[in-house]
């Protein structure tokens, strides 16, 4: 069997504080103003924290436990959630942005080629139509078919 004792501070057996009125220690009467301090503690005036070299980040950590955990829960869930979404958002737009550039460059500049090739086509056509009717303006009468006989030098 246990057997229960109770052992005293040694600040308490020293002076033990006296219960007043309707047995209550901390009531506060105008005939008992004797107030319990603890005189062997000593406060220290200087402080170990050196708020000079505290950066915005460090302030800003030690601002976590005022917020509850829940809140910091739904936060932290909310923060992760847009975090994923971006990082997903990032990676697709990067991927379809490889499928068009590689597209377009496999599609695009064989057509571009063909296309500048068949321009040119067009232009020469078009000179060799100029010089025919400038030909024709020069030597009148003459049908398009046929050339002027070379004349004898002298």
């Amino acid at each position: 069997m246990v057997k229960l004792t109770e052992v005293e501070d040694e600040h308490f057996s020293q002076e033990k504080p006296q219960p007043s009125k309707h047995n209550v220690l901390l009531a506060s009467d105008d005939e008992e103003e004797d107030d319990y301090t603890d005189t062997e503690s000593e406060i220290s005036v200087e402080s170990d924290l050196e708020v000079d070299d505290e950066t915005f980040y460090d302030r800003l950590y030690a601002l976590k436990d005022i917020v509850p955990p829940s809140t910091r829960r739904s936060i932290t869930s909310t923060v992760n959630s847009v975090t994923s979404f971006t990082k997903s958002s990032i990676q697709f737009s990067g991927k379809a942005l490889w499928i068009i550039s590689t597209s377009a460059f496999l599609l695009g500049v064989p057509w571009a080629l063909a296309y500048a090739e068949e321009e040119q086509y067009i232009q020469m056509e078009r000179e060799q139509g100029m010089i025919k009717g400038a030909n024709e303006m020069l030597t009148p009468g003459v049908p398009a078919g046929e050339e002027k006989p070379a004349q004898p030098s002298l």
